[in-house]
């Protein structure tokens, strides 16, 4: 909603905008916007009588402002579909879908359409190295945008992404997630293939060719040419070279080489990610070569094993991993990269698929590439952590708050130390706590 707010403001209107919590780095970058920011849900915000609410799917029936809303009649949308009305519909829009990799994969994208001179739009969940801001307009013909899946608003159920109307459309993967809106596998292939009903004939769909789900979504109808990306066995693959985790490898197409890859993203996973935004950008006019050449000046996606300090020769990562294959893939690809060296994990269960402990016996295997794992096990949580995980035996740990965490991991700490931060959230400040207890003194 940040993003389209800032968006909106590009595109010429007056902007306000509230939230339960209003914090950094959303709440920097709106201000320097000189959007205005109103902390809370309170009807008074529409005192400044806007011409239309954009409502984002945080709210719903029940909540002061929304309830105030409809009482006064006024004008009331959503925010994928005031995007796809005022900005889409004039753009060739290319969407990155999947449960897994959106946010790096768009902003792979964006940065060789941008590195192309091609000036794209785009809307991103997170904040590329390449750009200083998650979303913009853009000038050129291109809009480049993170095809969520999750439900629209509190009056409008379906995914956001079926209000995109993609002519380029990216899916990554496909598993079970947002257990608070979807009761099932079989309905998270609905929306998708909703999405696909929504790319034209004269488009393209680039889809994962290694994904089952993925191929029995398609299954269901696929009106579009497509391209299939994987390790092997498709139509975009990669050469890993041996021994370089991910960070060196030959790009092909159809078996021929075409272009090859050197940057400092480790994991099969970025790899694959990299070889969906080559095919979306060829698609968009940019040789694989060229998109090579980009692809080796990017910076990556904050909160994606963000290195967030090092101290005394142990360092600490953040990343957003909240699902059990996601955590399997950054450890593995970590695991790869530092070979025998000491891998510490922390978690913290929040998004809602995990406070409903839908993946929990999924958990304790996700972290078999780490030495250590510690778990936040919040009183509240609501399921057994616990013994979710037995099966890791002496290396899971648990403490029942932030600080108690920092105490523990600090304690047990050793030079060569990686501890991974998980949580799709700000974890309570657990980073920069617990670089300020490193730099203690033991």
């Amino acid at each position: 909603m940040g993003g389209v707010a800032a968006i909106a403001k590009a595109a010429g209107f007056r902007v306000t905008g509230s939230d339960l919590n209003v914090y950094p780095p959303m709440s920097t970058q709106l201000e320097a916007l000189g959007i205005e920011l109103i902390q809370g849900y309170g009807p008074q915000q529409l005192n400044l009588r806007p011409d239309i609410v954009v409502v984002g799917n945080a709210l719903s029936r029940g909540s002061p402002v929304i309830e105030a809303m409809l009482d006064r009649g006024m004008a009331y949308t959503s925010g994928p579909l005031w995007l796809a009305e005022q900005v889409l519909r004039e753009k060739h829009v290319i969407a990155v879908a999947g449960t897994h990799g959106k946010t790096t994969t768009t902003a792979m994208l964006c940065w060789i359409l941008e590195d192309a001179g091609l000036a794209p739009g785009f809307l991103i969940g997170g904040v590329p190295g390449n750009f200083d801001t998650t979303a913009r307009l853009g000038t050129g013909r291109f809009f480049v945008i993170e095809a969520d899946e999750y439900d629209t608003a509190f009056f409008d159920k379906r995914a956001k992404f079926v209000h995109y109307r993609p002519r380029t459309a990216v899916l990554n993967n496909l598993e079970f997630d947002h257990a608070d809106i979807y009761p099932d596998m079989a309905a998270i292939r609905r929306q998708f293939n909703q999405l696909l009903r929504t790319v034209p004939g004269a488009g393209r769909v680039i889809v994962n060719g290694q994904d089952v789900e993925l191929a029995t979504t398609l299954s269901l109808g696929c009106w579009t040419p497509r391209e299939t990306f994987g390790l092997d066995k498709a139509d975009w693959t990669a050469r890993i070279a041996t021994g370089s985790a991910g960070n060196r490898f030959e790009v092909l197409l159809q078996g021929t080489r075409v272009a090859e890859v050197n940057w400092p993203l480790l994991g099969e996973h970025n790899v694959m990610n990299a070889l969906a935004a080559m095919a979306a950008a060829r698609h968009a006019g940019v040789p694989p070569e060229q998109a090579a050449r980009s692809l080796n000046a990017f910076r990556g996606v904050k909160r994606r094993m963000e290195v967030r300090g090092v101290i005394n020769e142990i360092t600490v990562y953040d990343d957003f991993a909240h699902h059990p294959t996601a955590i399997e893939t950054t450890l593995r690809g970590l695991r790869a990269r530092v070979g025998g060296a000491r891998i510490v994990a922390v978690l913290e269960a929040r998004s809602n698929t995990m406070k409903l402990g839908v993946h929990s016996a999924h958990l304790a295997p996700a972290f078999a590439p780490a030495d250590k794992t510690w778990f936040l096990n919040s009183p509240d949580l609501g399921w057994d952590l616990r013994g979710a995980v037995t099966s890791l035996g002496e290396r899971a740990h648990f403490a029942a708050n932030v600080d108690a965490l920092v105490k523990g991991i600090a304690a047990d700490s050793r030079p060569g130390d990686h501890i991974v931060v998980m949580s799709n959230g700000g974890f309570g400040g657990l980073h920069e706590k617990l670089l300020t207890a490193l730099r203690a003194p033991k």
